[in-house]
């Protein structure tokens, strides 16, 4: 093993086990069996150390993601993509804080791929129909959702015991993003705790039916192999799409 890859181990070890995630250089050297001079020349400073345990604890996470083959089901693999975040961060709570830090100022790139493999099981569900919002925005919406559940998981455990909580949470954003007919349909994996009115969603209606609509549109014209429009009228029908989908409703 190598010097650097040796002390970001112990970095990642000596982070799991502390009792407030923080770790000092000093530690990180004496446990590594290394110099000040060796940790600097790979990692510059402390947070340059801490950034480099950001990325693997973001690649130990994105692991299972990346070798997964997409299912049948874009809805199915969405929540159990929201299942597998929680656990991942149950199971690593102060690399998972680490990795959510307001002080980690760059997001890493493994972040940047865990948001476009999310955008790009819910670009499926939107090919399908199954998607109320486009799916920028409905991506947007599952990670902050599930980011903040995790992180209150993580880190008030007092406060929220409830293992049905994160489940909850699930469905009711699931509703607002996939069609009413996704929600009502039987599936395996719907926390039998939550209530039948917070996932059965609303009759599909024409005014319901819109939206969903334009995102599968938009989801369709972007898998065309050949463009039919000029780069023009593609930007422009584009917008008027992502109006027709993202548009607040009462």
């Amino acid at each position: 093993m190598s010097t650097k890859a040796r002390i970001l181990e112990v970095a990642a070890a000596l982070v799991a086990e502390s009792p407030d995630g923080d770790v000092s250089t000093r530690a990180v050297c004496e446990a590594a069996g290394v110099g000040a001079p060796a940790l600097y020349r790979h990692f510059g400073d402390k947070e340059g150390l801490l950034s480099a345990v950001v990325d693997h604890g973001w690649d130990r996470y994105l692991a299972t993601k990346r070798d997964r083959a997409p299912g049948t089901d874009p809805v199915q693999d969405l929540r159990d993509g929201w299942d597998t975040h929680v656990e991942f961060a149950l199971h690593n709570p102060n690399l998972y804080r680490l990795m959510n830090s307001p002080a980690m100022r760059k997001p890493p790139a493994a972040a940047l791929e865990s948001h476009r493999i999310l955008t790009a099981d819910l670009q499926r569900a939107a090919e399908q129909g199954k998607l109320r919002l486009a799916p920028e925005l409905a991506a947007q919406i599952i990670m902050s959702a599930n980011v903040g559940v995790a992180l209150m998981l993580v880190s008030r455990p007092a406060t929220f015991t409830d293992v049905s909580v994160s489940r909850r949470v699930r469905d009711s954003v699931h509703t607002m993003v996939f069609t009413p007919d996704v929600m009502t349909a039987p599936a395996a994996s719907r926390d039998p705790s939550t209530p039948e009115a917070e996932t059965s969603g609303t009759v599909e209606t024409d005014e319901s039916r819109l939206p969903a609509t334009a995102a599968r549109l938009n989801a369709l014209l972007r898998q065309a192999p050949a463009p039919v429009l000029s780069p023009a009228e593609d930007a422009l029908l584009t917008e008027w799409l992502n109006r027709l989908s993202n548009a607040p409703r009462s």
